[in-house]
């Protein structure tokens, strides 16, 4: 018994530490949103509805990478252990905000975007690792704490990004470094290896090839359908994080700041939901039923979105889509429980590739879309048109996983 309670209280330090590891993922993302397209804009000399094709290209560049680097990362952990990957992978994230901070063009912004994706791409480890430690009751619960640590991320980020952009654009990346590397350090003193020895595998072409995970996913019907709708929630995200800040200032003139804690108000929506209400709904509803709600609420408020004609009616969006924010673990967990013990990091590895390929295409999508919709090249202009677009695919969500 002493020895059990001695391992749940080291699998609980070990956890926190790769919660905080994918929060400060997010972080980055979150730090991104509100700060990149004004750097983009410096850089490039250009007004916001011209700069939206070259923040799309980021977000592309680093999902590019993102989609390469996951199932291989996922395939090292199978390998060589969940502990070495996630520790590099933290100390590249620290690397890669100094990168930026120091960025003199936009390319060097390309190149930091790059490293950046690769490093990222530990959530398939860091998933895998959570898996390792927690049964199957736990597992959703825990893999709902892994969506709202993004959420709190979300939160951190845009609000060091808004609050420190205003005294400098370069400001926020620093501070982000500081966060990661001691985050890396603490790392090496707190985190366990959770994958046994005689649980690892080779790895082999397949397993870290991500068209080949690709094409195994499709030969399984229910996990191709799980993968498609896991594909359409990344859609939505590409949405928001090439275009919201985007849509906020040519719509209401709003700056950093104010976007920042945008963002930041769905970064703590999302968090409550999936760290408060998201094990009782599942409990009730059971996994499907709770993504299918969550697919539902994030349709409407991404419609709501599009249509704003005014700064308060963001904020009915904000909590719809933070209620969307249900169908990401549980589509998560629902793909765990198809793999087994030695293939937890190629499952999550899928998941992270499927979401990698769909955000190379999403936000170059819905940039070119709110910039065709903003420019006098189309008679109509609707600068909503991207929410659009990611409400039709929570829909098509939905009824994939109706299907199931």
């Amino acid at each position: 018994m002493l020895k059990e309670l001695l391992a749940d209280r080291s699998h609980g330090v070990s956890i926190a530490f790769v919660l905080v590891t994918l929060g400060l993922d997010a972080m980055g993302v979150g730090i991104i949103a509100p700060i990149v397209p004004g750097l983009v804009q410096e850089l490039a000399g250009l007004p916001p509805e011209k700069a939206a094709p070259w923040v799309g290209a980021l977000i592309a560049a680093y999902a590019g990478v993102q989609f390469f680097a996951a199932p291989l990362l996922g395939a090292l952990s199978d390998r060589f252990g969940r502990r070495p990957v996630i520790l590099t992978s933290v100390v590249g994230i620290g690397i890669d905000y100094l990168l930026l901070a120091w960025a003199p063009s936009l390319w060097w912004l390309f190149a930091g975007r790059l490293i950046a994706g690769a490093t990222s791409a530990n959530v398939a480890a860091a998933t895998a690792f959570i898996a390792d430690v927690s049964g199957k009751r736990d597992r959703s619960s825990r893999f709902g704490l892994v969506g709202a640590t993004f959420g709190a991320g979300f939160v951190i980020g845009p609000a060091i990004g808004g609050f420190l952009g205003e005294y400098g654009l370069r400001l926020p990346f620093y501070a982000a470094a500081a966060l990661a590397l001691a985050n890396a350090l603490y790392g090496i003193f707190v985190l366990p290896e959770s994958l046994r020895p005689e649980d690892r595998r080779p790895i082999t072409w397949a397993h870290a090839n991500p068209f080949s995970l690709l094409r195994s996913v499709w030969h399984d019907p229910k996990l191709r359908s799980m993968a498609l709708a896991w594909s359409c929630s990344w859609i939505g995200l590409g949405a928001v994080q090439s275009s919201l800040v985007l849509f906020t200032r040519y719509s209401f003139g709003w700056g950093a700041a104010t976007n920042g804690w945008v963002l930041a108000g769905i970064g703590v929506s999302q968090a409550v939901v999936e760290g408060v209400l998201l094990s009782s709904v599942i409990a009730r509803l059971g996994e499907r039923r709770t993504a299918l709600l969550g697919y539902a609420a994030g349709a409407l408020g991404y419609v709501v979105l599009a249509l704003a004609l005014a700064g308060w009616t963001i904020i009915p969006a904000v909590m719809l889509l933070a209620l969307g924010g249900l169908a990401v673990p549980s589509v998560r967990a629902m793909v765990s429980a198809r793999g087994e013990v030695d293939t937890q990091g190629e499952m999550q590895g899928v998941l992270t590739a499927v979401e990698g390929l769909t955000a190379v295409v999403a936000p170059l999508l819905t940039a070119w879309l709110f910039y065709a919709f903003t420019s006098p090249a189309l008679p109509v202009h609707f600068a909503g048109a991207p929410f659009v677009l990611a409400a039709g695919a929570a829909v098509a969500a939905a009824v994939l996983l109706r299907r199931l």
